[in-house]
């Protein structure tokens, strides 16, 4: 305290004090700008993160993000790294999509959940999931994933009826129409039995109760093909029907419903 009291005394004392000060606070100042420095440049470091290459849907696994060429790469700021980002496709597997995400964002893991085994889990109210059996090329083998979409178009024999609502004669006719749009495939595999044992695989969709009627109803009466849709952009023409009439000649589709006993 003396000493402190002798060099305010002292115009040397002052000096001195007054140079003691100014290089603290010359040093504290070097520390907060190298600090400042320092966040600025790892706010600055470029990260590569994943975003989507196209619209994705709810429901897509990760694994067919990864493997379909879903997303791409892009290099950002960490200040502009949302939290959560992938950074790696590894990230991806064994997820799936829990809400759709838009073109160009980000993908992060507040977008997926781990995919769960437990299907029965994945359904709530009108839906329901269904299993059917496939052949190779009816239900897309090689080409089909989980998490995709489909068309279902079914075939029948048809027979012309009467007013009455009775068969009218004339022996049946060959007739194809899409049945379902948009269909996501949950499942495939799983082995069949009886005679479609040694060529069909078994494919599980998430449709609603009546859909599921009347998918069971196609696949016991005629014959069903899957169409793969496209993972963005979809469009879809109305269903009509397809007859050697409508195919060959031309002939409109109300005109050959009518000529099998409808109405349009």
């Amino acid at each position: 305290m003396e000493t402190a009291q002798r060099l305010v005394s002292t115009r040397r004392g002052t000096i001195l004090l007054s140079v003691i000060a100014a290089a603290v606070a010359g040093g504290l100042i070097l520390v907060y700008v190298n600090r400042y420095r320092d966040s600025v440049q790892q706010g600055a470091t470029p990260v590569t993160v994943l975003v989507a290459k196209v619209n994705i849907n709810k429901g897509t696994a990760g694994d067919l993000i990864a493997t379909s060429g879903l997303y791409s790469t892009t290099t950002l700021h960490q200040s502009q790294i949302l939290e959560g980002a992938f950074s790696d496709t590894s990230s991806l597997t064994g997820k799936v999509a829990t809400t759709a995400i838009p073109q160009g964002a980000q993908l992060t893991s507040a977008d997926f959940a781990a995919a769960s085994t437990n299907l029965a889990s994945s359904v709530a109210g009108f839906e329901r999931i269904i299993s059917l059996p496939f052949n190779s090329a009816q239900g897309l083998s090689g080409a089909l994933q989980v998490g995709d979409h489909v068309d279902v178009y079914g075939g029948f024999n048809v027979s012309s009826v009467g007013p009455n609502g009775l068969a009218a004669g004339g022996g049946s006719r060959p007739v194809v129409r899409r049945i379902l749009t948009n269909v996501p495939v949950v499942a495939i595999g799983g082995s069949t039995t009886g005679a479609f044992a040694s060529s069909a695989t078994n494919l599980s969709f998430k449709v609603t109760d009546q859909q599921a009627a009347d998918l069971a109803f196609a696949s016991q009466n005629g014959t069903l093909w899957l169409g793969l849709e496209p993972s963005a952009g979809l469009k879809s023409s109305r269903p009509s029907v397809v007859t050697m009439e409508t195919l060959l000649l031309g002939v409109p589709p109300s005109t050959v419903l009518r000529s099998l006993g409808g109405r349009h």
